[in-house]
């Protein structure tokens, strides 16, 4: 029989000890607040043109690391089985596949809020600019639907991997961490468009206060009623590899092409890359020891 309980690894485990469903209430509320934060900045701050691509670039790397440093590996060895490296790979594509559709279906990121953002973006590839003055009233709906879509999946990645890890430990570190840094920038597509439809600021709050409970109760929904679920294993095994697919996807279908299309300051946004994935890797420090091993 399947063990969700980790073998003991020969690193050295520098962790401290939290109950994962305390540690997942807290994850679930600080992405809450920050994410609602992010939508309430846009109409008190106005990030710089680089600081925006900065951080897009670190998440990117972060998400990059996170989906084949943890979210895959863990996949695999919570299976189990022969043929878990191919069941992975296949939930893998599934998952980059699905997020792929929902970013061509939707259009539904805008990540440069800042006052230069139309004298620097001077890449070729369309986007549906949320400063645009013919913004129609209700094209945040696609945009909130679309984001609502991936934050539910981002919700399900941390889930899965709550209760596909360890009784102690900081676990699910990185997949906090990733989605953390990338809820502000969402929020503030949403009510960046919605602005720009003339809805007013009661109505902007409510839309942004909703879509931060979107990732809390995708999370709360996957990690609570997975007892449900005949096979409650290979159902977080299949869940772990769909959301490194779709990490994957975002990072580098959505965040660093925006990244890749502006010449300047080059440097500085690959070292912010490098940076994300060294994050990624070292997170593994303080993750509690063989999280990637199963026991049967």
């Amino acid at each position: 029989m399947w063990n969700n309980a980790p073998l003991s690894a020969s690193k050295p485990n520098i962790t401290m000890t939290a109950s994962p469903t305390l540690l997942l209430l807290f994850y679930c509320l600080a992405i809450a607040a920050f994410s609602f934060l992010g939508g309430q900045l846009i109409d008190r701050i106005k990030l710089t043109h680089t600081a925006t691509q900065l951080v897009m670039s670190l998440v990117s790397g972060l998400m990059l690391g996170v989906a084949f440093y943890h979210l895959l590996p863990h996949s695999i060895a919570m299976a189990g089985t022969p043929d878990a490296t191919d069941l992975a790979v296949w939930w893998l594509m599934l998952g980059l596949v699905v997020m792929l559709l929902l970013l061509r279906l939707f259009q539904f990121h805008e990540h440069d809020f800042s006052a230069e953002h139309g004298e620097q973006h001077d890449h070729p590839h369309a986007h549906a600019h949320a400063g645009d003055h013919d913004a129609h009233r209700f094209s945040w709906l696609g945009i909130g639907f679309g984001l609502a879509l991936h934050t539910l999946i981002d919700g399900i990645a941390l889930g899965a991997v709550m209760r596909g890890g360890a009784a102690e430990g900081l676990v699910g570190l990185g997949v906090f961490l990733a989605i953390l840094l990338h809820k502000p920038l969402d929020a503030m597509s949403i009510v960046t468009v919605m602005k720009a439809g003339g809805w007013s600021h009661t109505a902007r709050r409510n839309v942004n206060l909703l879509f931060a409970m979107m990732c809390p109760l995708g999370a709360l929904l996957f990690y609570f009623g997975l007892d449900a679920v005949d096979g409650n294993v290979a159902v977080v095994a299949a869940a772990l590899a769909f959301s490194a697919g779709a990490f994957i996807c975002i990072a580098l279908s959505d965040l660093l092409p925006e990244v890749h299309f502006h010449s300047h300051d080059r440097f500085k946004l690959t070292l912010a890359l490098l940076v994300g994935i060294a994050i990624a890797y070292s997170i593994g420090m303080v993750e509690p020891a063989g999280i990637h091993d199963i026991a049967h």
